[in-house]
């Protein structure tokens, strides 16, 4: 049983087809969800060079295909730059979550979605990553209006995890059976998450081990 009925989304005046930024499954699966209620054109574009280790990468783009393939919702694979991802938040290593190599990460992520999007005939623009509690919707907006900006295309910073988004997302990815990440994706947040755990007695993340469950 869902918690709060889903609203009927609409898109930004002039808007008509979407390309979707997804981090992961569990986050993109109430916004695809939305969509297609709504008759919303979208595709889904999967550009994370920040996840590390390479298996937690594989693992979160195969459950983003799975769903994706299961609405029959076209998804792009871009490439796995990790190198550009570390030479872009070189220096920023002991930044806090939610702080400056957070920006970094978002405007790199934002960046190849908008280019992609002007590419390919998308005039708009939107992403998965607001939806979760950890992380600073404003930030991620900012992110990508300026990348929106620079290709004269729309972001659509609708508000995902409000009205009942972040619950139904809980109850998709229960119904779903998503892995279940343990930290954001990045090195630094393993290995901040790692030591938070051990501080209060838990143990290590064990990549590819939790799952959600009904």
């Amino acid at each position: 049983m869902e918690f709060i009925p889903r609203p009927i989304v609409s898109l930004p005046s002039n808007c008509k087809k979407v390309l979707l930024h997804s981090c992961c499954a569990p986050c993109s699966c109430e916004v695809m969800e939305a969509m297609i209620e709504a008759n919303i054109k979208y595709s889904i574009f999967f550009y994370n060079p920040n996840i590390h280790p390479k298996k937690e990468y594989e693992i979160r783009k195969q459950e983003n295909i799975r769903i994706a393939n299961k609405y029959n919702i076209e998804i792009i694979d871009s490439d796995y730059d990790t190198d550009n991802w570390f030479l872009r938040v070189k220096g920023l290593e002991n930044s806090p979550e939610r702080g400056e190599r957070c920006t970094v990460c978002f405007d790199m992520r934002f960046e190849r979605t908008a280019l992609y999007a002007y590419e390919h005939g998308f005039d708009t623009i939107t992403s998965s990553l607001g939806i979760s509690r950890w992380k600073d919707f404003n930030q991620i907006n900012r992110s990508g209006i300026q990348a929106a900006s620079r290709y004269n295309i729309t972001y659509w910073d609708y508000n995902w995890r409000k009205k009942g988004g972040s619950q139904r997302m809980i109850f998709i990815s229960k119904r779903e059976q998503f892995y279940q990440q343990e930290y954001c994706g990045c090195v630094y947040s393993l290995r901040d998450t790692n030591k938070a755990r051990r501080e209060h007695g838990f143990d290590r993340i064990k990549i590819g081990e939790k799952f959600y469950k009904n």
